[in-house]
């Protein structure tokens, strides 16, 4: 099925090691199954260049960099200089992932706390939204972008794995909420309740691809083509046509990227 209007993957690493030489094969599936743009994300300097490489080379892509909170306890004034020069590339559109970790724990949270808070400065006065990683982390993430405000380009609640009023509480300090494969799992009811509940214009798609595959791809190397199960798994909770989905997401991801013309 063929879209007038395609759906934009807003979160995937197709800068990856695992798709490296593989890109081409990858962009041609996700077009085969209506993913014609996406946003490829940078989280440390390796992933960074190799996204700014591919946003070169292929007019469909568009980046978003940012030090991920797995990397915090790196974060310096050398890597701040490098990150808001990179963040002037044309084809940025977001400053992320950043965030806070509590899962994987590599920085004491007094450290991530500190390089999520400086990023989000960093994204207003570059005048970007930005993109945030949260894991076992709901409450404290909510209390710091709460805290540092979120700018008028707003900020994305990236692979949302919260509750419906998780949900509704970030969307009311300006985020919006973004959903991956995860809300095709059969055990995810509280996220496909977000993703049946939340007003059309505060939801995004995307895969976070080869992290987190969607049904009926679960267990294998995640794609960005998979965000068309995404789309569709959404749209039959909503009772919406896939079509009408793609259409509303496709335009949400544009507006707060700044796409729009």
């Amino acid at each position: 099925m063929r879209f007038d209007e395609m759906i934009f993957d807003t979160h995937t690493h197709l800068n990856v090691e695992e798709f490296a030489g593989r890109e081409e094969e990858e962009l041609a599936l996700a077009a085969d199954m209506g993913v014609t743009q996406m946003n490829i994300v940078g989280f440390d300097k390796p992933t960074i260049e190799c996204a700014l490489k591919l946003v070169d080379q292929y007019e469909q892509l568009y980046a978003t960099i940012g030090w991920h909170p797995t990397e915090a306890g790196t974060y310096t004034e050398e890597v701040e200089t490098y990150l808001l020069d990179k963040l002037k590339h044309p084809k940025v559109i977001a400053l992320g992932e950043i965030g806070l970790d509590y899962h994987w724990m590599t920085a004491p949270k007094e450290v991530q706390e500190q390089v999520f808070r400086r990023q989000i400065q960093l994204s207003k006065e570059m005048d970007l939204p930005f993109v945030v990683h949260t894991r076992d982390a709901l409450e404290d993430t909510y209390d710091i972008i709460k805290s540092e405000g979120v700018g008028p380009r707003g900020g994305i609640m990236h692979s949302f794995s919260g509750s419906l009023d998780w949900a509704e509480k970030f969307v009311e300090l300006g985020m919006t909420i973004s959903f991956s494969g995860v809300v095709t799992f059969k055990k995810a009811t509280d996220i496909q309740e977000a993703a049946k509940e939340l007003p059309l214009d505060k939801m995004l798609v995307e895969t976070d691809a080869p992290y987190l595959a969607p049904v009926p791809k679960r267990g294998r190397e995640n794609k960005t083509a998979y965000t068309r199960y995404v789309v569709d798994f959404i749209a039959d909770l909503r009772g919406m046509t896939t079509e009408e989905l793609a259409t509303v997401t496709t335009a949400n991801a544009k507006r707060i990227f700044g796409l729009e013309s």
